[in-house]
């Protein structure tokens, strides 16, 4: 008995070159920080439009809860930046860099020549307030912020610190944690230059 009918072979899998893209992404990838390895570039150095320039205008409520000293903490607008020297610290509770370097802020707070502020990033209102409750509150008011003034400034992620003059001018931004060494060997010779400028 024979059977005429054709019998259907599969059609082979054709290949995709899309395959090979999420390769080509890492190797790119891989490329460009080995290539900020070894030219000595430092990658806290990233480029801010905002140097030199009026900080944004802003106004941000207050943490609700936050207290010190007995009394809730003011909410942080950009009238406060007016008059003396700042220095702003993007922090969030989530964020563990922000943990590792708050030992420097808690430091810097012993100095009345400037004030801190905080700009509470994409967090919860609880979450912070324990978060600056465990590890001690370095702030003179903390602002927060949906994320919308955080892109006003140019923050790329936090922790992230700026230093604002008494005119309310950007005049330094480091991007990352501080810690040891870079809150000792770049972070305090910018803010002692600006601060000797801003004398009087």
């Amino acid at each position: 008995m024979s059977d005429n009918s054709e019998i259907e072979k599969p059609e082979p899998r054709r290949w995709s070159p899309f395959v090979l893209l999420p390769i080509v992404v890492f190797g790119a990838l891989a490329l460009l920080f080995f290539y900020q390895l070894v030219s000595g570039n430092d990658p806290q150095k990233l480029p801010s439009a905002l140097i030199d320039k009026p900080a944004p205008e802003f106004v941000l409520g207050p943490v609700e809860g936050l207290m010190k000293d007995g009394k809730p903490m003011p909410g942080f607008a950009h009238e406060d930046l007016l008059g003396q020297v700042s220095v702003v610290n993007v922090f969030a509770s989530w964020c563990a860099p922000c943990r590792a370097e708050h030992p420097y802020l808690m430091e810097l707070s012993k100095d009345d020549r400037f004030q801190i502020a905080g700009l509470n990033y994409k967090d919860t209102d609880p979450k912070a307030v324990r978060f600056l409750t465990d590890l001690g509150n370095p702030y003179d008011r903390v602002g927060v912020d949906s994320g919308r003034v955080g892109i006003d400034w140019g923050v790329y992620g936090v922790p992230e610190t700026f230093i604002v003059d008494r005119e309310g001018q950007i005049r330094y931004k480091f991007v990352g944690p501080l810690d040891a060494r870079s809150f000792k060997e770049v972070f305090l010779p910018e803010l002692e230059k600006i601060l000797s400028e801003n004398a009087g």
